[in-house]
């Protein structure tokens, strides 16, 4: 007897494909695709990973290397919401440290953790260009500076 995958399993996989075919006439696809399974799926899913190695002639290994080097790439989904949360110098002299460490704590979250509701992400960026307005996060892809913990957990949990 032999298994058969689910629909959407079958589904998935067509879709990689499609998405890998789309970019193997560029010089240096691989990028291109990596974003493109991300903004599909939210995050590049195991299952992409021998499709993508296969056509590009590299190694899990090295492809892995890429997907681990570039902090935007997710190997899971993130939450419904994303808060980053700058840990530069400049943020830091101004109290990013304890705002990151309420934050986390107030969600009871690690670095790159998510709420078991699947609702917020917390992630840790190195500089937004807000220095001099810090401590500065982002929030859902928008700028807060002079951020709060009750500013940036109101964006999130209202």
């Amino acid at each position: 007897m032999t298994a058969t995958a689910a629909p959407h399993e079958t589904a998935q996989v067509s879709e990689i494909a499609r998405i890998i075919a789309a970019h193997l006439h560029r010089e240096g696809p691989l990028l291109p695709i990596l974003h493109d399974v991300q903004a599909g799926y939210g995050h590049i899913p195991a299952a992409a990973h021998s499709p993508i190695a296969e056509a590009l002639n590299i190694t899990r290994a090295e492809l892995h290397g890429v997907i681990s080097f570039y902090h935007d790439f997710k190997d899971k989904q993130a939450g419904v919401h994303v808060v980053k949360i700058c840990r530069a110098e400049a943020c830091q002299s101004v109290g990013a440290n304890a705002l990151s460490e309420a934050v986390l704590g107030k969600l009871g979250l690690d670095w790159h953790g998510t709420t078991p509701d699947g609702r917020v992400t917390v992630e840790p960026v190195y500089c937004l260009g807000l220095c001099a307005c810090g401590p500065a996060a982002m929030v859902d892809g928008t700028l807060k500076g002079r951020a709060t913990v009750e500013t940036l957990l109101a964006e999130v949990t209202a």
